[in-house]
């Protein structure tokens, strides 16, 4: 079996995150959050779907920007919104 590789890949990007303390929406709001993803296409740092608010989820579907990794020290695996899928 042949794997192809996830299309979106090509949408990756060298980022410098934009709010390294933390979720940039949560930051704002006040809001906690669990973990962070990172976004690889424009560098958006946004809490995880187990957080109350899943920003990183949002913010893929509302930019069109679909492949994040983790955020967390130690970690360093990518996630494809769309495909929900790790890439």
């Amino acid at each position: 079996m042949v794997t192809i590789p996830d299309p979106h890949l090509a949408m990756v990007r060298p980022v410098t995150p934009r709010t390294p303390r933390g979720c940039e929406e949560c930051l704002i709001e006040g809001s906690p959050w669990v973990h962070l993803r990172l976004c690889l296409t424009c560098g958006h740092v946004g809490c995880c779907d187990s957080s109350p608010m899943k920003h990183a989820r949002r913010h893929a579907g509302s930019d069109d920007h679909p492949v994040v990794r983790s955020f967390e020290p130690g970690e360093d695996w990518r996630w494809c919104y769309v495909h929900e899928a790790l890439v």
